[in-house]
């Protein structure tokens, strides 16, 4: 058990990457990189005892530096899309990065996750703390904002995610990670089979463009019905306008229990393995990502993934949430402190 540091390679700027492995008494491991604040890897037992990595990525930095699919990254300052790139805080509206039509997805092409970041090792536990200063105009938000994320890795086998900022101005603090899971140990294996339960009532419409339309729709008598849980793929070609115009699950569910407090939000049982995944998270929102647009290429140990080789849940405001009134703000008032966790705690089916 214990900390250890390693080179991850170079990025396309010739900046040298670091890999930090973090062991628990157990044996389950994390791998994180200073490029993108990423998790690389999380490797956790079957009900049999068998140790596989659950989450897909690189074995190399390089392959980060075009990660089009955001891989394991630390996402911000926005997590998701925000309408025709444009934020509005105070009187003052903020012209930002586009980069996915006309909008602004995950803050734009030189986002958090393109960025190296310092690091910090805990003495005292089983953690890693990422630092950056994200600068006046970074992506066209306003404020310096002074960014730490922390992993830990608990010997109750919970990937712990802190997340705490400030800034200087008020901005938009909205901050998550992108990684996809594939519970199966096995990242050539389609998670349709996977059985996922959300704690959610209610989740929010999108236009062609996944961005909101401001409606709350219950998921009762849906196909986005996760409440009970059910395969990803029982209802995924039902033929839901929603779930076509995604080609899948990519929408935020409207999280049950908003109290500002960490709570379980939701499931996942991968039955031939056993492997099951518990979220939890004091967020408002939660996107639920299968892996619709997963283009063809090779990750770790030279597996093919590809459409729904993995699934996300990103905890998170909901989206283009400054442009609707009814939706909680993300906005970060000037000199507050941002503060938010997500934990993904891993065991095996009794």
């Amino acid at each position: 058990m214990g900390i250890t540091k390693n080179r991850f390679g170079k990025t396309k700027n010739g900046e040298e990457a670091m890999l930090y492995t973090l062991v628990n008494q157990a044996g389950m491991g994390i791998e994180v990189t200073n490029y993108g604040a990423t998790l690389v890897s999380v490797t956790t037992a079957d009900s049999n005892g068998k140790f596989d990595d659950v989450v897909l990525g690189y074995d190399d930095v390089i392959d980060y530096c075009d990660n089009n699919g955001y891989f394991g990254a630390a996402i911000g300052r926005n997590g998701n899309r925000i309408k025709g790139a444009t934020v509005t805080i105070g009187e003052k509206e903020y012209s930002l990065s586009k980069n996915e039509n006309n909008n602004s997805l995950h803050s734009g092409p030189h986002g958090f996750d393109k960025v190296i970041w310092e690091t910090s090792i805990s003495d005292t536990e089983l953690a890693v703390t990422f630092t950056y200063r994200s600068p006046d105009g970074d992506q066209g938000f306003p404020g310096n904002f002074d960014v730490k994320i922390t992993y830990s890795l608990s010997e109750d086998n919970e990937v712990v995610i802190h997340y705490v900022g400030v800034s200087d101005k008020d901005t938009i603090a909205n901050v998550t990670n992108h990684s996809y899971f594939n519970l199966s140990g096995n990242g050539a294996i389609s998670v349709e089979e996977h059985q996922v339960q959300i704690m959610a009532d209610t989740f929010t419409v999108v236009d062609k463009e996944s961005i909101p339309t401001g409606e709350l729709r219950p998921v009762q008598g849906t196909p986005m019905d996760f409440r009970t849980a059910k395969r990803i793929g029982q209802d995924i070609e039902q033929g839901y306008e929603q779930l076509s115009l995604a080609s899948g699950y990519d929408h935020n569910f409207v999280l049950n229990n908003q109290n500002g407090k960490i709570r379980k939000c939701a499931v996942v049982c991968e039955e031939t393995t056993g492997r099951m995944m518990e979220v939890y998270t004091d967020c408002v929102g939660l996107q639920f990502y299968t892996g619709n647009k997963i283009s063809d290429r090779f990750g770790k140990n030279g597996v093919s993934y590809t459409n729904r080789s993995g699934f996300c849940m990103e905890t998170q405001y909901y989206p283009d949430c400054n442009h609707q009134v009814e939706f909680p703000s993300s906005i970060l008032k000037a000199g507050e402190i941002y503060d938010t966790t997500t934990i993904y705690k891993f065991m095996v089916k009794s």
